[in-house]
């Protein structure tokens, strides 16, 4: 095996300024062609410990076949100190040869075609997820290869919970908060987590929600694209609202403010928690530190008004771009880089360090079959057509103060209707950027 680079830690502090923290002293921000004429990249991704672990041995197979190709795996911060630094680094023309990023709405905000380069030529563009491209894509090019699998914004729980409480699976909100209202009464775990310490993670309540607002109004995202709709009027709404009345019923664990992500999906796997709204990526951090709960974990979607209705709100993978600033030989290696990421070996190699969160979206890829029971639990609502993309994937218009919203909203600082108001407001100055008519 290729001894691994080593890896370096960029840190963004506050929104004014940017400090590169380097593992070892002596390396450079953008890598060097040295190595006896080896061609060097960085490889940004976020500070996950499951992410980087992935990174690393994508990058150690890869390098194993490509000797005259050397990556360096970078890491950054999650949330929104990530999203500046990426689009600072962007901005600026200082971002790594290749960096992983949201796909979606997200994506968008980076203004693809000014800053990525056009991979639409590429031969593994053909092997790729239709929904998955529009997702990467503008009217002018695609930029991305997908990272991880398709998962789901949804409610991971505590089998063993349900069953010695002899809860069933709730199929509406008022269910869910029944089920709730009784893990409360039992007193022995947190009925609903929250991880206010990683901000993003306070949006569930909301984007998972997405499922729900269709089912009721199927042309939501195109109204919401054109001005048309808004979070302050119904069906949108029902996400701010059921994160206060949860907060406002005590449902939460003590330390919500200040847990972090990790520590959520801890308190499910051992009992300290009963249910906990995320994305299924969750599936991969409790692989990565409790092992032990992968079949004692479940998920089922966040409930609506409509047993009928009830399904998933499902997320697209991640991207890997490169920037325009990657040039020169530089270019052509990450390229081929990227080329690695879209093959089934990459697949297995994911799979194999990192639990997956749903199907691939790339041909030829396939699950284990020794799946948690987080994944495997999706599978019934994917076969049975009960899902939606998120509202992220059918539009592109997402304010970037959201999750602070949310975390005001979740912590009882702010009330559900102006939450909602206030990221009314919050969009639309993207909307505007991005020269959407209505706005």
């Amino acid at each position: 095996m290729v001894p691994r680079s080593p890896r370096r830690s960029i840190v963004a502090i506050g929104a004014g300024g940017l400090v590169l923290s380097l593992a070892l002293a002596g390396c450079t921000a953008g890598g060097s062609d040295s190595d006896g004429g080896a061609v060097t990249l960085s490889y940004l991704v976020d500070n996950q410990e499951a992410t980087v672990e992935t990174a690393e041995a994508l990058a150690d197979a890869f390098m194993a076949e490509n000797p005259d190709i050397k990556v360096e795996v970078e890491s950054r911060p999650q949330g929104a100190d990530g999203d500046n630094l990426i689009k600072t680094r962007l901005a600026t023309g200082e971002m790594s040869d290749v960096f992983a990023y949201n796909s979606g709405s997200l994506f968008q905000a980076l203004s693809p075609d000014s800053t990525l380069v056009d991979l639409s030529d590429q031969e593994w563009v053909d092997t790729l997820d239709e929904n998955f491209v529009r997702t990467v894509s503008t009217e002018k090019a695609i930029y991305g290869v997908p990272m991880g699998q398709s998962m789901a914004g949804a409610v991971i729980y505590n089998k063993d919970i349900y069953a010695d409480l002899g809860l069933e699976i709730p199929t509406t909100w008022e269910e869910f908060i029944a089920n709730s209202e009784a893990i409360k009464a039992a007193g022995t775990a947190a009925p609903i987590v929250q991880t206010y310490g990683d901000t993003w993670t306070s949006q569930l309540f909301v984007l998972g929600d997405f499922n729900n607002v269709l089912a009721e109004d199927p042309d939501w995202a195109e109204k919401y694209t054109s001005n048309e709709a808004k979070y302050v009027d119904e069906p949108a709404l029902a996400g701010f609202e059921h994160q206060q009345e949860a907060f406002d019923a005590g449902l939460f664990n003590e330390d919500f403010a200040s847990a972090k992500y990790a520590d959520g999906v801890a308190m499910v796997a051992t009992g300290e928690g009963a249910q906990y709204p995320i994305l299924t990526f969750a599936a991969s951090q409790l692989m990565t530190t409790n092992p032990e709960a992968a079949d004692t974990v479940g998920t089922f979607p966040l409930p609506g008004p409509d047993a009928s209705a009830n399904g998933l709100t499902v997320w697209m993978p991640n991207g890997v771009y490169i920037p325009k600033s990657t040039e020169g030989d530089k270019l052509e290696a990450a390229k081929t880089f990227v080329a690695f990421l879209a093959t089934p070996e990459s697949c297995d190699i994911q799979s194999e360090t990192t639990a997956p969160q749903g199907p691939f979206v790339i041909d030829g890829c396939e699950l284990p079959d020794d799946v948690p029971a987080i994944v495997s639990d999706l599978q019934p609502y994917f076969d049975e057509g009960k899902t939606n993309l998120a509202l992220e994937f059918l539009s592109p218009i997402k304010g970037p103060a959201l999750e602070q919203i949310t975390v005001a909203v979740g912590s009882g600082i702010t009330r559900a209707a102006d939450g909602a108001a206030q990221y009314d407001e919050d969009v639309k100055k993207q909307a505007q950027q991005l020269g959407l008519e209505g706005w």
